[in-house]
């Protein structure tokens, strides 16, 4: 897809495709090794206006225990003090603005709660994909990405996490979307 106006073509309500969605970060261990997790459980919805894409707009709800780096003595402690989602089992963000940079890139402004707090992130998304899928619905593909500091939002544990792991978090967002009939 390389012209806008094929942009308008995307116009819809979309649904996110989780089987082919893949929510994670990158952070800083020690500030030599990256640590690379991912969230498995998660819902999120779009419209999409391809002919004036500021009127665009989407919203993600990610279950903060499903968050995953393949290491149970890490993973336990993420859930229950990074995040503590006993009394916040919810990360949510819902935009606020779009602006399209260029035929393919936008960027996405919204609210970020974590740990109940809530913060404006912008998010640069790619436009990397449109087609039919195999089973006759149409889908959009979209890559992202965004650096926050995650003392923004309280996540931390204790005086030694501060030096362990870097305030700095990478989120990436690999999202596949299916339009709703």
């Amino acid at each position: 897809m390389t012209t806008t106006s094929m942009l308008s073509e995307l116009t819809g309500d979309y649904v996110l495709d989780t089987a082919h969605t893949r929510i994670g970060f990158v952070a800083r261990h020690r500030m030599a090794t990256k640590v690379r997790g991912h969230f498995e459980e998660f819902e999120g919805s779009a419209h999409l206006d391809g002919d004036d894409p500021s009127k665009s707009s989407a919203e993600l709800t990610i279950q903060a225990e499903s968050i995953q780096t393949r290491n149970p003595r890490r993973d336990d402690p993420l859930r229950s003090e990074f995040l503590d989602m006993r009394n916040h089992p919810t990360i949510t963000f819902t935009s606020i603005g779009v602006k399209q940079v260029d035929e393919t890139s936008f960027k996405v402004t919204g609210d970020l709660t974590i740990r109940g707090v809530t913060k404006p992130v912008t998010v640069d998304f790619k436009l990397t994909g449109a087609e039919n899928g195999p089973r006759g619905s149409f889908r959009v593909c979209f890559t992202g990405s965004v650096t926050i500091s995650r003392k923004d939002w309280g996540v931390n544990w204790n005086a030694a996490t501060q030096v362990l792991v870097s305030e700095k978090v990478a989120l990436e967002f690999d999202i596949a979307a299916i339009r709703r009939p």
